[in-house]
């Protein structure tokens, strides 16, 4: 939510962000995307960070036995 959903984009010197979605997203952990956050920033959902509505988020948290957000 908010501008975690540029995470895809974000570059920084000393933590490898992509490299660490990456490790996350293939050892099956799944990332949500804002859908008004995306749009507000004109971006689109993508593979790792498909576009997610607050039903989503919610169907998330029920299912999950631990929720972590940033």
């Amino acid at each position: 939510m908010g501008e975690a959903v540029e995470c895809e984009n974000l570059t920084h010197e000393k933590f490898d962000v992509t490299g660490q979605i990456k490790v996350y997203s293939e050892a099956g952990g799944e990332i949500l995307a804002c859908g008004t956050c995306l749009k507000s920033r004109n971006l689109d959902g993508t593979d790792v960070c498909p576009i997610s509505t607050m039903v989503d988020c919610l169907e998330m948290v029920v299912w999950a036995d631990k929720v972590v957000t940033f």
